[in-house]
């Protein structure tokens, strides 16, 4: 797996990376998350051997990338959203022929690896057009196909959905997790935190560079008691029934618009609503919104250091 120990980033006196300690083992996409600055990035440079930690150890499948860079490199890759990381000019098949000779992959080994990736990836029928051609969706998937080349035993991903379309997007989250049921070790970071919950079995939660929480986004949530919320849109809203629906449960706020809310661990919209009619407001909607992991993200950050979920 990948693991850290105490690892720590540091320019000039800003601290980026403050003591994190990271497991991510292959078959499992593990996600990284916090909000802007957090130290995601960063933490993804060191684990690829852009950056070198100010202190504090990383071990690569057991191997140390500090003494051992190279060796490191042939068994990860990294796949970042938004960025250039394939040749314009070159076609699909040419980029990965290019980038397999980086790796030093016997050719015999390279020709039918580079079929198998554009089939994986959607672009065998666009593997000898230049890539200037291609429309995002298609040169980030001529990405993912790069970070495979070197047959990765870990492959970090940066927001690698970045700004595709949703149906695009969609097709990239189903390889990433069929490269986890094939045993590759993912770690993930993606502001798009539906995407996190449908393919991180694991979460780790970091914030000013240090941990802040881990666990499934299901753990995450009850962690921050974050809860289902009901809200029930009473048309003439009257103090009658504002009392009641105050009585009913002492966590109830009346929102603007006729608008009572409650957020609660229970099923309670039936009893709130019937708690409502009877005392004789008359229901103009209802909505019952399931917690968020970007809720727990909010609250944790909100709450440094809160708790470590095993």
């Amino acid at each position: 797996m990948i693991e850290t120990v105490n690892l720590r980033k540091q320019f000039g006196t800003k601290v980026a990376v403050d003591g994190l300690n990271l497991a991510i083992p292959t078959g499992r996409v593990t996600g990284l998350l916090g909000l802007n600055g957090a130290g995601k990035t960063t933490t993804i440079k060191i684990l690829t051997t852009l950056l070198r930690q100010t202190s504090g150890t990383v071990r690569i499948g057991g191997l140390d990338p500090v003494r051992r860079p190279h060796a490191v490199r042939k068994r990860i890759n990294l796949i970042a959203g938004g960025e250039r990381m394939v040749y314009a000019r070159m076609t699909g098949r040419e980029n990965l022929w290019y980038f397999g000779q980086l790796y030093d992959i016997p050719g015999k080994v390279l020709q039918p690896r580079i079929g198998e990736l554009l089939e994986l990836v959607g672009l065998t029928k666009a593997a000898d057009t230049r890539v200037e051609q291609y429309s995002r969706g298609m040169t980030q998937r001529l990405s993912i196909a790069r970070g495979l080349v070197n047959d990765p035993d870990y492959l970090l991903l940066d927001e690698p959905t970045l700004g595709l379309d949703a149906p695009i997007a969609r097709d990239l989250r189903k390889v990433v997790a069929e490269l986890a049921e094939r045993g590759k070790g993912v770690l993930l970071t993606s502001h798009y935190l539906a995407e996190v919950e449908q393919l991180c079995k694991h979460v780790y939660v970091i914030g000013d560079g240090r941990h802040l929480a881990a666990g499934t986004p299901a753990e995450l949530m009850a962690l921050t008691g974050c809860h289902r919320t009901v809200r029930v849109t009473v048309t003439g809203l009257t103090p009658e029934v504002e009392a009641a629906a105050l009585a009913f449960d002492p966590a109830v706020r009346v929102r603007p618009g006729g608008v009572i809310e409650l957020s609660h661990p229970g099923d309670v919209a039936g009893a709130l609503t019937t708690t409502i009619i009877e005392a004789g407001g008359t229901l103009g909607g209802l909505e019952i919104a399931e917690p968020s992991l970007e809720d727990a993200i909010l609250a944790l950050s909100d709450r440094p250091a809160l708790a470590v979920v095993a």
